[in-house]
């Protein structure tokens, strides 16, 4: 009870933010954004049958600058679902919440045979930026990764390419320290708290520029296991070219190469290489809780990622991605149609199309179709 009344005195206080920002947008005190998502979707499960969801997402984003080197940051989430995915999971709930977060800041409003209500606290923080530093603290993004996929070294939040509608990423609740060394290097550390040792991550990344390339170097402890990772960024002929590798404690190594390049056509090619040291050639399916544990991003010893898309119109942009476990022959194929209807406003299609046997990485997966309509504000 007391995370919901905590989550509605959360958004009276944006209510009257947003509706102050409405005023002071002039001053530029006060930004207020956010979005409006209805999505329909259909599952049709392995074993056979199917079934459709309904999805209301709605976001605001408000960010205070009472002074201009300060900004306080509250973003509020709120989600309605309907539908059989909801009848067949009795802890429904429990799948949604983020449980790595250490404040209670989300509330079920209702729980129905076939609905729930669920809204949280996204993001609230407050950021002091000095010249030459920078120091937030609250719940915040914490982003160190470089690749478009695969993030190993992105020890905070890191998030599937399958999860399509939670563009801003899952949040964590700690502190973060940035001191700009030059004008193109810096030193940052943070702390994520947490509800449990497992859970708490201490980490510093030195990054800089050499030769048009970004690289970042980092260490620090993850759930009581000691890492240590680099990544670089730049460029090919025109293409983009980058990496990441992190080895914990024990072996545990991961890297991912990533190269895209876009064509004047609008044409564009992106590829992906993911290893897991500790990932497995046989039983993906299975071992996949394991490999959360671990921190690893698939639980394949070896992934490929390749994606194409290119303009149809001016409007309309056609996208299609696979993942490929190449041991043991599963699958993942996106096709997706993005239309930018009207300004403020988009729809997207999106299909996700799994094959694989029993115990494979995605053999459970099943088929999805996914409808989603925006508006942005």
């Amino acid at each position: 009870m007391r995370s919901g009344l905590r989550i509605i005195a959360l958004l009276g206080l944006e209510i009257l933010i947003a509706w102050h920002g409405m005023e002071a947008q002039a001053r530029s005190e006060v930004d207020v954004g956010g979005y409006l998502k209805y999505m329909f979707g259909y599952v049709s499960p392995v074993s056979g049958g199917g079934y459709a969801d309904h999805l209301l997402h709605a976001r605001l984003n408000t960010a205070w600058h009472p002074l201009d080197e300060l900004t306080g940051t509250l973003e509020l989430r709120f989600r309605a679902f309907e539908g059989e995915t909801v009848e067949r999971s009795p802890d429904f709930v429990a799948g949604i919440r983020n449980t790595s977060l250490s404040g209670n800041l989300d509330h079920a409003f209702w729980k129905g045979s076939q609905s729930l209500g669920f809204g949280e606290v996204d993001r609230l923080s407050v950021a002091w930026s000095p010249p030459g530093a920078s120091v937030s603290l609250g719940r915040q993004r914490i982003a160190w990764g470089t690749n478009l996929v695969w993030n190993p070294i992105d020890v905070f939040n890191p998030l599937s390419v399958l999860e399509f509608d939670y563009e801003e990423r899952p949040p964590v609740d700690g502190v973060r320290a940035q001191w700009y060394t030059g004008e193109l290097s810096k030193v940052e550390g943070a702390v994520k708290a947490g509800r449990t040792a497992d859970q708490r991550i201490v980490a510093a990344m030195w990054s800089s520029n050499v030769r048009g390339y970004d690289f970042r170097f980092l260490g620090g402890q993850r759930g009581g296991t000691w890492f240590a990772g680099c990544a670089w960024a730049g460029d090919i002929l025109g293409g983009g070219f980058r990496g990441e590798m992190i080895d914990a404690e024990g072996g545990n190594i991961s890297g991912a190469l990533s190269g895209d390049y876009t064509f004047p056509s609008s044409l564009y090619l992106h590829t992906e290489l993911l290893y897991n040291r500790d990932g497995v050639r046989s039983g993906a399916g299975e071992f996949r809780v394991r490999a959360v544990q671990l921190g690893l991003l698939s639980p394949a010893r070896f992934s490929v990622y390749q994606e194409i898309a290119a303009d149809v119109t001016p409007l309309i942009r056609g996208t299609f991605f696979v993942i490929l476990n190449p041991y043991d022959h599963s699958s993942v194929l996106v096709p997706s149609v993005s239309w930018n209807a009207a300004e403020n406003f988009d729809v997207l299609g999106l299909l996700i199309l799994a094959r694989g046997a029993g115990g494979t990485e995605y053999g459970e997966y099943g088929k999805l179709v996914f409808v989603r309509l925006r508006y942005s504000f």
